[in-house]
C-alpha cells in the first residue's frame, strides 16, 4: 500500500498557469455543452416521430379492426359518380368502393413498416 503512495506522490502532475487551466477548463466544458444539448436535440426528433409513428399505426389500427369486425359497406360512403365528370376519377373511385378493406390492409402494413424502420434506425442510432 505504501508503494502505491509513494508512486503517486513522485509523479504529481504539473499544474500549468492557473490562468490558463481555468481557460482551456472552460472550453471543454463548452464543448461538451454543445454535443449534450445535440444529443439531446436528437433524442426529442426520435421521440416525436416514435409518437406519430404510434398515434398513425393506432388510428389505422382502429380503421382495420372496426372495418373487420363489422361487415358495413363502406363502399356506400364514396361517390357513386364524380362531379367533374372525368374518367380517370371515375375508374378511381369504381376501383376505391370495390376493395376498401385490402386499401385498409395496406394502410395498416404501411404503417406497421414504417413504424419498424423507425424503431431499427433509432437503434442503430443510438448504438444499441
Amino acid at each position: 500500500m505504501k508503494d502505491i503512495e509513494q508512486i503517486l506522490r513522485d509523479n504529481a502532475p504539473e499544474i500549468p498557469d492557473e490562468g490558463q487551466f481555468m481557460i482551456e477548463t472552460a472550453a471543454r466544458l463548452k464543448a461538451v455543452e454543445g454535443i449534450k444539448s445535440e444529443v439531446d436535440h436528437s433524442h426529442r426528433r426520435g421521440r416525436i416521430a416514435m409518437i406519430i409513428a404510434l398515434a398513425a399505426g393506432i388510428a389505422l389500427g382502429s380503421i382495420a379492426v372496426l372495418l373487420i369486425l363489422n361487415p358495413v359497406d363502406v363502399s356506400t360512403l364514396l361517390p357513386e359518380d364524380s362531379a367533374a365528370g372525368i374518367p380517370f376519377v371515375d375508374k378511381m373511385l369504381a376501383a376505391a368502393r370495390s376493395n376498401v378493406k385490402g386499401i385498409a390492409i395496406i394502410l395498416v402494413a404501411a404503417t406497421a413498416l414504417a413504424l419498424g424502420l423507425t424503431t431499427l434506425t433509432r437503434r442503430q442510432e443510438e448504438g444499441v
